[in-house]
């Protein structure tokens, strides 16, 4: 290798320049960083909100006002802010995503302001080619009043110029903004749509924002208001969440958070809704709109809420459309959860009807809450509402009544036990529900001393009388004739007295039993190395059992029959029967059961006429 070559090899290559396609880009940003075209008014406001927040940084008395003017698919955007010269527009427009915030030369000074900023001017106006063709600014700076105003003109196919204009083409500091639609895009430069959006975006911006003579923003907001009482506020609240939510609060809680820069509401839903539902909410930022769908803005049990709220303290994400995940969030997310949480505690140390009338609605949402806090448990446990053997109770008054508390992890568990346990004075809580149970389980960590125990079938079993041996034992071939019919179904018959009469047989058997069922049942239809591998796990767990009632008059006939095919027959409609009224699912089996006991019955019933 020859000297020269050498030299080249080490010389440093020649710096290129990124080439832009800003059709491209446009087509980049209306179809995967924006969610809708809309956004370009929030851009072009934004963009003039902060030009007025710049000029007022330095002169506090400077006007503030926004005018936006819609007609003929054109749209004219004019501010009083701090305008911009000929090199901030060539610094500022031919570079896409230079900020006219930034701590450099035409920002010195305003560091301290820079959070009242919203956005970056360029990547503002690059937004509206989303809906625009052309892009025209005219602007007169603030800063250097000498300095003649500017026009810079732009197409969406990236071209642009920039000339000076005479000073009465800009008489005062400030900027316009005129937009020609593109094909297709006219609908979103009409007056009302401009106007709608305006207001949808604009309605809390601290400046005089207009379209044409229209008003856009209304301050102070709804929740900042003053009222001549809380009722008052009340009703004006629900008005407010009516308009923006279409629905009418049951209450609205006050989210005030001022170390985060945090205001707003939040309004309890008038109906209920499935925690796994991911509730969406309103925030807006410096007064700006951000988002009507942030979804991680509360704690996920704080479902039965939509809030709406300003912020000036929580980052939004590059399309300015969600908020970004950091630890700010995180904090206000906490102590927006706390002020809900506040709002329950108050209710229950001083309005318990209105706190009854959320809990018929939204009962599920306090108990997840309760469910992993202790102080929340505490607080709700005398109002949270619990299906028992009782009927509806808390477990604080249930407790009082029973020394002990049985539940049931199922519903179907409940449903068969609940007549029987309560004729014998058993109190049962139905802990099938969402976190029912895990809430009985930890009713002795708030109520020390309450004694808290699973429903199992022997505790059942034992609170029914026992029948008479002699009488049982004249039963015996009865009860031989039953528990042969029952016992391929994996099925003990036993013999009791309880009440009420009117049941005749009662199905009991617990998760063990049901499980031991299943695996027999795999078992059957298994082939040789499955049944091995199943019979290997067959379980201890007693089996189920049918409870047949000698108080009652059908049982005493039935037992009183000589046939053993026909106590079969009998025994197995009774056991179809208790199934269904615990509406327990059936199983192949059971059903077939249940066919061939219905016909059994029918033909001895005929057969019997028959012989008459």
């Amino acid at each position: 290798m020859d000297s020269q070559t050498s030299q080249a090899s080490q010389a440093s290559p020649s710096p290129h320049t990124f080439q832009v396609d800003l059709r491209g880009l446009v087509d980049l940003l209306s179809h995967h960083l924006y969610s809708s075209p809309k956004v370009y008014l929030r851009e072009l406001l934004q963009n003039a909100v902060d030009a007025i927040t710049a000029r007022r940084a330095e002169q506090p008395d400077a006007p503030a006002r926004v005018r936006l003017y819609a007609e003929g698919g054109t749209l004219r955007v004019e501010d009083s802010g701090v305008g911009l010269t000929e090199a901030d527009v060539h610094t500022l427009l031919a570079t896409i995503g230079r900020s006219s915030k930034r701590t450099d030369g035409l920002q010195e000074g305003l560091q301290e302001v820079r959070s009242d900023f919203l956005g970056q001017f360029g990547i503002g106006l690059l937004a509206c080619f989303v809906v625009a063709e052309r892009i025209r600014v005219v602007s007169r700076s603030a800063r250097t009043p000498e300095a003649a105003p500017v026009e810079w003109t732009a197409s969406d196919d990236g071209s642009y110029t920039v000339r000076t204009l005479a000073h009465k083409a800009r008489p005062e500091p400030g900027t316009t903004v005129h937009l020609k639609a593109r094909a297709g895009a006219g609908e979103w430069l009409t007056p009302e749509r401009v106007l709608t959006l305006a207001r949808d975006f604009g309605s809390l911006l601290p400046y005089d924002v207009r379209v044409g003579d229209e008003a856009v923003t209304d301050l102070p907001a709804p929740w900042d208001r003053p009222y001549p009482s809380p009722a008052t506020r009340r009703v004006a609240l629900a008005r407010h969440c009516h308009d923006l939510f279409g629905f009418t609060p049951l209450d609205a809680i006050e989210l005030n958070v001022p170390l985060a820069g945090v205001r707003g509401v939040a309004y309890v839903l008038p109906s209920a809704v499935s925690p796994a539902t991911r509730a969406t909410h309103r925030v807006h930022l410096k007064g700006m709109l951000l988002t009507e769908r942030a979804e991680q803005l509360l704690p996920d049990w704080a479902f039965f809420v939509r809030c709406v709220l300003d912020t000036d303290s929580l980052r939004p994400t590059a399309s300015r459309e969600s908020l970004y995940e950091d630890e700010t969030l995180a904090a206000v997310r906490e102590t927006l959860g706390e002020r809900i949480r506040g709002w329950l505690t108050g209710l229950a140390a001083g309005d318990p009807e209105r706190l009854a009338a959320f809990l018929a609605v939204h009962h599920l949402g306090v108990k997840s809450l309760a469910r992993h806090d202790k102080d929340m448990l505490r607080t709700m446990l005398p109002w949270l509402p619990f299906e028992t053997t009782d009927g509806q109770l808390s477990l604080e008054e249930f407790a009082r009544r029973h020394p002990v508390v049985h539940f049931t992890r199922t519903v179907e568990e409940f449903r068969q036990v609940a007549p029987i346990a309560s004729a014998q004075g058993v109190g049962v809580v139905n802990g099938g529900y969402t976190y029912d149970s895990d809430l009985v389980e930890a009713l002795p960590s708030v109520r020390p001393g309450t004694v808290v125990a699973e429903l199992d079938t022997d505790t059942v079993t034992a609170h029914l009388d026992a029948v008479d041996p002699a009488e049982e034992l004249a039963l015996s071939g009865f009860l031989a004739a039953a528990r042969a019919a029952l016992d391929p179904l994996g099925c003990d018959v036993v013999l009791r007295s309880f009440r009420p009469l009117s049941v005749p047989a009662l199905h009991l058997d617990d998760r063990a039993a049901r499980h031991e069922q299943a695996r027999a049942e795999a078992e059957t239809q298994a082939d040789d190395l499955w049944a091995g591998i199943l019979g290997s796990l067959r379980g201890s767990a007693p089996r189920a059992r049918l409870v047949l009632n000698h108080l009652n008059p059908l049982i005493r006939r039935i037992s009183s029959l000589g046939d053993p095919e026909l106590i079969g027959t009998a025994t197995e409609s009774l056991y179809g029967q208790a199934l269904l009224m615990a509406q327990r699912p059936l199983r192949p089996a059971d059903s077939a059961l249940l066919n061939r006991a219905f016909i059994g019955l029918l033909e001895w019933a005929t057969n019997g006429e028959e012989g008459r």
